[in-house]
Formats: C-alpha cells, structure tokens, sequence
C-alpha cells in the first residue's frame, strides 16, 4: 500500500470514529512556532510553567517537536465538534447565574473522549501497516492537550484550519468550537495544503474582549485572559482584573461567541458534548457555597475539577460582586469570613463593591 493511500485511510477512519475534520501536517519548524519562545520571553504565558519545558539542551520543547521525537515525520490533525444548541453567553443576563466555558458543560472529560477516538484512528493505522509486515517500525503517539507541541500551528498545516486573530482554530465550515487531537507518527503521510486566513480585516474578538487580552492580531496575553483567570490562575486575583470578569466562573467564550464565522457553526451529534444539567449559566451561589464533598461529586470527570474548589467559589463571588444585584449580599458578608482565605478576601471584596 502505497504511503499515500495511508493517508486516505486514516482521514477514513477518523470520520468512522467521530471526527468531523483530519489531516496531515509535516513536521518541520515552521514560523509561526518561532513565536512560542518570544511569547513566552514575554511572560504572557502567566503561571503554566508547564509550557516552559525545555529538552536537555534548554530549549522549548513546544518550539521544535524535531526535539523531543526527531523520529516524527508526520502529525496527523483530527478536531470534533462541541458546539451544543444552547445560546451563546453573550445572549445571556440573567445577574444571578454565571458563565461555565461550553468546551466544560460536557458529560465527559473532553481529553477522555478525543483520546478514545485517537486510539481508533492509531489501531486502523497500525492495522493497514502490520499488512506490510512489519509493524513494529512504524512508532505513533497520541495527544490531546498534553504534548510539547503547538497543536494549532499543526492543525493549519494539516488544514483543518487557520489561526484566527483570537488565536483559536477557525474552519470555515464547522466554526472554532472544535476540540484537537494529534498522532504523532514515523511514517511521512501526504500532507494536506495550509488553511488560507480568513479573517480579513475583522477585528471583532480583539474588540470585544473585556480585560484586553488581545492585545493584537495574533497575540495572546494569558495574563489578562478570562479563561486563564478563572481555570489556571492560583490564589488571589488583582483587583484590576476582577471587573473585567463579570460572571464568568469558568473559562470564557467572548472571543469566540462574537465570530462572525460560528454564526452558522453546527450542533455536535456527539452524546459526550452534550450539557450536564445545570452547568449553562449556573447558579452562583450554588457553585460559591460549594462544599468539598459535592464539588468532587458534580465535577467528576469534568474539566472543570483544574480550576479546583477554591478556585469556582473565588469566580463564583467575584462573578456576584460583578453582578449588580444587591440580593447577593447577605451570603457574600457571611462569605467575608469563610476558612478559605482566597474566597473571604473576594467576597469582602464583592460585597464592597455591591455596597
């Protein structure tokens, strides 16, 4: 079988396990991963130190995947569909519910789901290559969110679509609302023509962003990110950054939900991505007066459990200070002095500010 009709068969098996979108980058240091080590230099990557690792010679590992697997010749791209029917959170203002980031409404851990098709479409591989003889030779790993390399650079070079100015993956047909996996693999498949931008001069997501984390076409301070605030940042947050956040208590879909591009974006028929109850516009003082036992159990294999307890209790009140609603009083003083020391400096806050 020709090396070609390899990548014909794993674009076939990957529509059969559940992708809507797959294709085949090369794997070469392509100019946009130049970027990463300047961003990073930057500080705008905040506290994920974990985006800092470096390979034994000091350099990023995220920079260069000839690095940390110089035996890669290929990365195969697949991305599905988590959009769900439900209104977007711009469409929202009822003051007493918050906003929890549509990739986290899902009955399951997105990472779980794509890496349960990933696998699919590597054994289809490994099948069509152990009919050649020898399948030990051909080496593959699989990632979803978790490997040193730049996932999106690769999507654009497999195709399956731009980097948009938010700097999320746009496709024309499907919208950004796509979840990506990647399979590493020894073979060197076809690859697939770059997604031209499409973007033109539309600069809604940039305009549109509360606390200015776009702070140009392209570029992403983390440090100012919504999303970054209520799911990795640990502790306090700074008081300038707080209004910006309204009622978002768990990541943040702005950029996104103003793009001209998801207007018709698609519902997934995926039975994974569809909403848990009671996790679109959740109440905020149900998620603020959260106790250890009933977080663990409602996040199960949720990707909110990242954000920790602590964490969805200090968005949630900052979400009520937010809120304008002077309802939210009363458990925002008895919250002014709650054991968690991160949680009663925001609701002094919050109640402050409601005052």
């Amino acid at each position: 079988m020709p090396v070609g009709d390899f990548a014909g068969l794993v674009k076939q098996a990957a529509r059969e396990a559940g992708f809507e979108l797959a294709g085949i980058a090369p794997v070469r240091d392509f100019s946009e991963l130049s970027y990463f080590p300047q961003w990073i230099a930057a500080g705008w990557a905040g506290e994920m130190k974990y985006l800092e690792a470096r390979d034994e010679a000091g350099a990023l590992k995220r920079a260069s995947l000839r690095s940390v697997a110089p035996w890669a010749r290929s990365v195969i791209v697949c991305a599905i569909n988590y959009n769900t029917a439900q209104p977007y959170s711009t469409q929202r203002t009822n003051p007493e519910r918050g906003w929890v980031s549509r990739y986290a409404w899902s009955r399951e851990d997105y990472h779980e789901a794509v890496m349960r098709r990933l696998r699919e479409v590597e054994a289809r591989l490994k099948e069509a290559c152990s009919h050649r003889g020898s399948p030990e030779t051909v080496r593959t790993r699989c990632y979803v969110d978790t490997g040193p390399l730049v996932e999106r650079v690769y999507a654009k070079y497999a195709g399956v679509g731009w980097i948009g100015k938010n700097t999320c993956i746009l496709n024309q047909k499907m919208g950004s609302w796509l979840f990506l996996g990647v399979i590493l693999t020894s073979l060197e498949l076809e690859p697939d023509v770059p997604a031209p931008d499409r973007c033109g001069t539309c600069t809604r997501c940039i305009e549109a962003c509360p606390t200015d984390a776009l702070v140009a076409p392209y570029q992403l301070d983390s440090n100012r990110c919504i999303s970054y605030l209520t799911i990795e940042k640990r502790g306090t947050i700074a008081e300038a950054m707080r209004e910006g956040m309204g009622r978002h208590a768990f990541g943040c879909d702005i950029c996104q939900d103003v793009c001209p591009w998801n207007r018709k974006a698609p519902a997934t028929a995926a039975k994974e991505f569809q909403p848990r109850e009671g996790l679109v516009n959740p109440a905020l003082e149900w998620l603020a007066g959260m106790s250890a036992d009933e977080f663990r159990e409602t996040f199960r294999r949720s990707p909110i459990r990242r954000a920790k307890r602590s964490g969805i209790r200090r968005n949630a009140v900052i979400a009520m200070g937010n809120s304008n609603d002077s309802r939210f009083l009363p458990v925002l003083e008895k919250l002014a002095s709650d054991e968690d020391p991160i949680v009663a400096e925001s609701a002094q806050w919050a109640a402050k500010k409601l005052r």
